[in-house]
């Protein structure tokens, strides 16, 4: 049973003719008398009688013509509703990404978006960066935020945020009075670090580097503890510039450049390739990287 079969039952109930139903539709009466005897073969009962050319319901036919017209008007208004979705953004749209990016990233991102499309809803789901790309490909969210590099083919990857991971102490410590310090001078100190991820990473490298070993007082799996362990003077760590800005500012940290040191990182926005993008994500997609790009527009084999 399809809306084509129903809609040639009402065009025939509504006009009393299958030849009449048939010019109405287009189509020949052949088409309109297979279709209605495939409906009755699935219905397991005669819709129509038919007496020279007169047709008439049975009753059969009367019990089952309202819910017809309620499958094919709930059809109209799915079909506007997803039509809708392209033409004015409007729905939920769900991001996944860290606590610090959560946090210090997309809360400007997202006042933005608000400010123009009110009548989206934002969701944050907070994950680490593992589980915010398998979210994505899960399609269990809409996008996701993660660092660079990100190699899965199956993604679209927008850079949308960058900057550098700076050596961040607390205002007591011994360093806070120096703007600059040498390599060397940091292996003197205890040295909190994140217990995973792309940042532990790129530490470790640079250590291996210098083939030397931290003094490692704690290892954390929060950007935010490590910042506030820092603060509490349980030792210093390498955290994003923008996650401690405010902070700074406060006097509450310190930022030290490190000689011969220089770690960065970048923020993506992903999503799968074969995603379809309503039009309150391809807005929000604009918004993110700060880019415009055309909307894609969907295609209909049929019109009615």
């Amino acid at each position: 049973m399809d809306f084509e079969q129903l809609r040639t039952f009402l065009e025939v109930s509504r006009l009393k003719s299958f030849s009449r139903a048939a010019e109405k539709l287009g189509v020949t009466q052949p088409a309109i008398s297979a279709q209605i005897r495939s409906l009755e073969n699935e219905a397991g009962a005669r819709l129509f009688d038919r007496d020279g050319g007169k047709v008439t319901f049975t009753a059969a036919g009367r019990l089952f013509e309202p819910f017809a017209e309620h499958c094919l008007q709930v059809h109209s208004h799915i079909m506007v509703a997803i039509g809708e979705l392209h033409r004015s953004p409007r729905g939920e749209i769900s991001v996944s990404a860290n606590e610090a990016t959560s946090l210090y990233v997309l809360p400007s991102v997202f006042a933005q978006f608000k400010k123009q499309y009110t009548r989206v809803n934002l969701s944050i789901v907070r994950a680490d960066r593992a589980r915010s790309l398998e979210a994505v490909l899960n399609r269990e969210v809409d996008f996701g935020i993660v660092s660079l590099p990100v190699k899965d083919v199956r993604l679209t990857v927008d850079i949308i945020h960058k900057d550098d991971l700076v050596l961040v102490v607390p205002k007591t410590h011994p360093l806070a009075t120096r703007d600059q310090v040498k390599f060397s001078e940091i292996l003197q100190y205890p040295l909190l670090l994140p217990k995973h991820g792309r940042q532990r990473e790129q530490i470790d490298d640079t250590f291996r580097s210098n083939e030397v070993q931290p003094r490692i007082a704690m290892e954390v799996d929060s950007s935010e503890l490590l910042k506030r362990l820092i603060g509490a003077g349980l030792g210093m760590g390498f955290l994003p510039r923008s996650n401690i800005r405010d902070d700074e500012r406060n006097g509450l940290l310190k930022t030290l450049k490190v000689e011969g040191v220089r770690l960065s990182r970048e923020l993506a926005l992903v999503f799968r390739k074969d995603k379809t993008l309503t039009r309150a994500a391809h807005a929000f997609l604009e918004i993110a990287t700060g880019r415009a790009r055309p909307m894609p527009v969907p295609t209909n084999t049929k019109t009615r």
